[in-house]
């Protein structure tokens, strides 16, 4: 039980800790010290159900109907796009204009709904994650449940250590050009995402 628990975590923190846009939105939180419990909350417990989902055999469903991943891949391409080019927006308007000190706070209501579309609209959660881990867990049978226990903690532990532990990068994020930097490299995350679903989809 503990050795499917502890390849639970370790594979389950190695796929999470991919720069990914759901991190990447959970650390820019952070940076803001706006809303970071909700935040860490939710992406925690949307991993915890995906990661159940992924164990009790999402892999068999996305095999029996495949239309569902390509109903989820194209939707995230999407709003991966479109909320890049908002990022690219976001530092086109210059640095002092970006720091938490003097932007508007952005009500908990929205930061919600982008939080939880970034987790359940992004195929990356279905494609690799839930899928992966439904696939690795059944190597520790019969106990698929430490494993998959195992990985909901390290969601925890992650998700915890990025919202509440960036803080600590804030005297880099004084300056408003690291707050541009920034932005764009969340811009181009997104769209490398949305680029290599729409590749992954033709290829």
């Amino acid at each position: 039980m503990f050795t499917a628990a502890l390849a639970g975590f370790l594979t389950g923190l190695s796929l999470i800790a991919a720069i990914g846009a759901q991190n990447a939105f959970v650390l820019r939180q952070g940076l803001r010290r706006e809303h970071i419990a909700a935040v860490v909350l939710i992406c925690a417990l949307s991993d915890a159900v995906l990661i159940v989902v992924g164990v009790a055999g999402f892999g068999a469903l996305s095999a029996a109907h495949p239309w569902v991943l390509s109903a989820m891949l194209w939707g995230g391409v999407a709003f991966l796009t479109i909320y890049g080019a908002l990022r690219f927006r976001t530092a086109w308007r210059g640095g002092a204009a970006l720091q938490p000190a003097r932007d508007a706070p952005v009500p908990l209501g929205r930061v919600v709904l982008i939080c939880l579309t970034l987790t359940w609209a992004n195929p990356h959660v279905y494609l690799d994650t839930v899928a992966l881990l439904g696939a690795i867990s059944a190597q520790y049978a019969p106990a698929q449940a430490a494993f998959g226990t195992g990985a909901v903690l390290a969601s925890f532990t992650f998700f915890s250590v990025l919202g509440y532990g960036a803080r600590f990068l804030a005297p880099v994020f004084s300056r408003p050009r690291a707050w541009v930097v920034l932005e764009v490299v969340i811009g181009l995350v997104m769209w490398a995402i949305a680029a290599s679903l729409i590749l992954r989809q033709i290829g």
